[in-house]
Parts: C-alpha cells; structure tokens; sequence
C-alpha cells in the first residue's frame, strides 16, 4: 500500500510541476501533453524510467511530425487517421522502437490526425511538452521525491524470498514425510508466486536506477550492487527448484527411496535463501549463505552416494545448478562457485 502512495504522491507531483513549466514558464497556452508525459513516465514501469521517459519523447515525436507532415498533405477525416496513424506506426517499427515507443507514437498520430484544421500551430508546443513532461517525471522521482532504495527492496524482496524460502521448506517436509500431495501443493504454490518473484528483479532495477542517479541515494549503492548482481542468479535459482520439487513428488509415486540427506539438503537450500536476503541488507558478506547452500551439497551427495532412484539423481542434480545459482548471486565467481560445488559434492 505504501507503495501505490509513494507511486500516486510522485505522480501528481511531476503532473503539477510539468504544467507550471510548460504554462507558466514557457508560456505555452495548451500544456495538456506536459502533466500527462510527466504522469506517463512515472506510471508505465516500475524500473528503467530513464530509457521509458526515452522511448515516450521519441515516440511522441515521431507521431507529432508524421501526423504534421499528413495532415499537412492529405487533411483530417476517417480515411486519413487511417493512412496518419499507419504511417506513424510505420515509422515507429521501423526505427525498432520497443511497444511503448511505438504506442506514444501512435496515440500522438492520433491527436494530429483528429484535430480540426483551424486549430492554432501546436506541433513545437506539442513536442516540447513531451520533452518537458519526460524531464520533469525524471526530476521527481531521481531528485526531488526518490523512493527509499532499500526499503523498498526489503518490502517486495522479503515476502517474495521467505515465500521461497517456506516452499522448499514444505517441499522438504513433504518428501521426508512422503506426503505427494503435500509434494505437489508446493508446486503449485510456486507457479502461483512466480509472478511476486519476478517483482523482486523490478523493484532491484528501479532501485538501482535511483541510487545511481539520486545523490540522496548514494549512501545506499553498496547494498544496492548486491542484489543487484544476485537478482539474476537467484531467478534461475528459482526456475531450478521447481524442476526439483516437480521430480521430488515423481520420485515419490515412483516409490523411489529417499535418503534422510535428501530432504535435509533442500531444506538447507531454503535457510539459505533467507540468509541472503538477510546478509544483502545488513550489508555483510554472505559468508553464511554460503556455508549452508554447500552443506545442502554435502547433504546431497551423501544421499546420492547411498540407494536412491532415478528422480532422486536428478533432484540431487538440481541442488547443485541451484547451489552455483546461489552461489553466484552471493558473488562468488563462476569457476569458482563450479569447484566449491564439486568439492562439496564429494563430501570435502
């Protein structure tokens, strides 16, 4: 909920301030397009609002003039929004604009093209506002209203990593126990939060972006790096383990046996999970991470290394592509985390 305030609170204040600047400042007497740019800058992501603010004046551009250059040619009327938008469109794709480019540049086609032709000369003060509506939103939301880096990182990443965290928990219970229903509720469970997951990368993207470029923020960019090289790795971590839950429940209809190491590995994975969120934070070296992601290894191994089945092995197989994932995200480097794992594997 704080959130959406924060998010409503930066919004109208880039609206007010953009249609000061264009009315009153640069004494444009139609700046609608400015407050609308600004809100448009703020609300159409959550992250990379520098390259979105981009994408909205280039596409507002390209709209204004092509629809200028049309009307200018062929008037206004039904067949000719037709031909105005297409060939705003047109331009847009080709330049290999993203859809938001060429939804700005298509929406502004639209203006031109239904404007009624006495109306006064408003190509400049279109684009201007666009200009202006585009800089002010980035003011707001990097300079005079920045959101607080990490609390709102701690806000999305935690509940998103301590559901993780309970899934292969439960996961685990449920294999030790035998429980393929208790198996298969976690699995489902896990497609049902992927999407909470995958706010975890959005929210790291947007709070980078503002200690990168807010001077109020920059005290916050240490943590800030953190997740944000681990991000990535952690969402592979996450496709990994639902393999390993869907091959945990298939092991079990199988009646394959299930070492006691087995559960208990994938249960140190998702401790693991919430150290790190935990070391991320406090802005210390995730040595503990570390140490209980290659006990669940060891764990593992030994489990491989006495009578399990088929789906057993690739369980096992699974924990240690999440062990490099995880750590990976902790910043260990690639060949390095590959001979922890191994070396972990065959219990040293």
């Amino acid at each position: 909920m704080q959130q959406y305030l924060i998010l409503a609170f930066q919004g109208a204040l880039a609206a007010s301030l953009a249609f000061v600047v264009a009315n009153q400042v640069l004494g444009n007497p139609e700046p609608t397009f400015a407050p609308a740019a600004a809100v448009g800058v703020i609300a159409t992501a959550i992250g990379r609002r520098a390259r979105r603010a981009g994408e909205l004046i280039v596409g507002v551009t390209i709209g204004v003039l092509i629809g200028d250059l049309l009307v200018e040619a062929i008037g206004t009327g039904p067949w000719q929004t037709f031909v105005i938008v297409f060939g705003a469109l047109l331009v847009a794709v080709a330049v290999r604009g993203t859809g938001a480019l060429v939804t700005q540049a298509g929406s502004a086609a639209v203006l031109v093209a239904t404007l009624t032709p006495g109306a006064p000369d408003v190509v400049l003060p279109r684009t201007t506002n666009a200009l202006v509506g585009g800089l002010t939103g980035l003011v707001v939301v990097l300079l005079l209203a920045p959101m607080n880096p990490t609390r709102s990182v701690r806000r999305v990443a935690g509940p998103a990593l301590d559901t993780f965290a309970r899934q292969m928990t439960a996961a685990a219970d449920g294999l030790a126990k035998g429980d393929i229903g208790q198996v298969d509720g976690v699995l489902d469970d896990m497609h049902a939060s992927e999407k909470q997951l995958r706010q975890v990368s959005d929210v790291v993207t947007a709070a980078e972006e503002v200690v990168r470029f807010s001077p109020l923020r920059w005290r916050r960019r240490r943590a800030l790096a953190a997740y944000g090289a681990g991000a990535e790795h952690l969402d592979r971590a996450f496709r990994s383990s639902r393999t390993l839950v869907r091959r945990a429940a298939t092991a079990l209809r199988d009646h394959e046996p299930v070492p006691a190491g087995l559960p208990a590995a994938v249960e140190h994975f998702g401790q693991g999970v919430c150290l790190l969120h935990e070391e991320f934070l406090a802005m210390r070296e995730p040595v503990r991470t570390r140490e209980r992601v290659l006990r669940a290894v060891r764990d593992a191994g030994e489990a491989c290394r006495q009578e399990i089945g088929f789906s057993g092995t690739i369980v096992v197989s699974q924990l240690r592509s999440i062990a490099n994932d995880m750590l990976r995200a902790t910043g260990v480097p690639s060949e390095e985390a590959r001979r922890l794992v191994r070396h972990a594997a065959a219990g040293r």
